[in-house]
């Protein structure tokens, strides 16, 4: 039996259009990331005609379930509450129910809790469709003319700088182009992160991306944090796309430890290091702690 009994239609530029019936399951349905007029038709009618829409945040979804006059009944779906509902849920779906599910904006299951909702669907031989659309970091990596061939979407940094530095150097030698989220109230430090470990690398921060404020600013991390010092604080979602690493040089252990022991002759461990990664491409951290142990055997 349907979970509700509003009027299954959608309306565009006044017009007025009858969702064709949905199959029952579970439906992932991608939403515009700000600019209302990037949902697809599909997306329209799988919202109009579910029995209930799951949404991170209903007076979010609300806009866009108002610019197209959809009626289907909004249930919040989010870290807080998802555990204690899913059993409810998936009892909906066994039963036939055809629910949707969207994130705030852009693709579900790309850092919101619905994979466990899928998952378990999976495991219940639950139907689950999707239906594609925006995303976040795809739209970032278009914008930001960096290397697109191979990638890696990281998800959000460690909020905390210790535990972020020690993210940014696992990632720094994956030979891909890296995406990832981070906040606004956390992008000066993080951009000094990144800095510290990868260097000149160019990136690139795109924020607000659809929205009447977008903006995507390119360099590598110190030419950006450069450019925002004298403006106010960035605002809005934020996607940093950082470019791959450049092809590691073929040199032996051997010919490192003698290159880092000729330049701590003049530099210190941290600068002997920093020249060394530049030259070879290796990694400034794992350079760096070389030189220490050197200075140390030497001492």
């Amino acid at each position: 039996m349907p979970l509700d009994t509003t009027s299954r239609t959608y309306t565009i530029q006044g017009h007025e259009f009858a969702a064709p019936a949905l199959a029952a399951g579970l439906h992932l349905v991608a939403t515009p990331l700000g600019n209302l007029a990037d949902v697809s038709l599909r997306s329209l009618a799988v919202l109009a005609a579910a029995d209930m829409v799951l949404c991170e945040d209903t007076r979010i979804t609300s806009r866009l379930m108002q610019r197209y006059s959809i009626a289907t009944r909004l249930k919040p779906y989010h870290d807080h509450n998802a555990a204690s509902i899913r059993p409810v849920l998936l009892q909906q779906l066994a039963a036939g129910a055809a629910i949707a599910l969207v994130s705030d904006a852009g693709m579900p299951m790309v850092s919101d809790p619905g994979y466990k909702l899928v998952r378990d669907c999976v495991d219940r031989e639950i139907a689950v469709d999707v239906v594609p659309g925006p995303t976040a970091p795809v739209t970032a990596l278009a914008l930001s003319g960096l290397p697109s061939d191979r990638f890696l979407f990281a998800g959000f940094l460690a909020a905390k700088s210790g535990a972020r530095l020690r993210q940014l150097r696992e990632l720094s030698t994956i030979p891909a182009t890296l995406l990832v989220f981070e906040s606004a109230a956390r992008i000066d430090s993080s951009l000094e992160d990144i800095a510290e470990v990868m260097g000149d690398r160019p990136i690139a921060v795109a924020r607000e991306m659809t929205k009447l404020h977008q903006e995507v600013l390119r360099g590598d991390a110190r030419s950006i944090i450069a450019q925002v010092s004298d403006r106010p604080a960035l605002k809005g979602e934020i996607t940093i796309v950082i470019g791959p690493p450049d092809e590691v040089q073929e040199i032996s252990q051997d010919d490192i430890a003698a290159r880092l022991s000729e330049l701590l002759r003049d530099y210190p461990a941290s600068k002997a290091a920093g020249i060394l990664a530049k030259e070879t491409g290796r990694p400034r951290a794992a350079l760096y702690d070389l030189a220490v142990s050197m200075k140390n055997a030497a001492s």
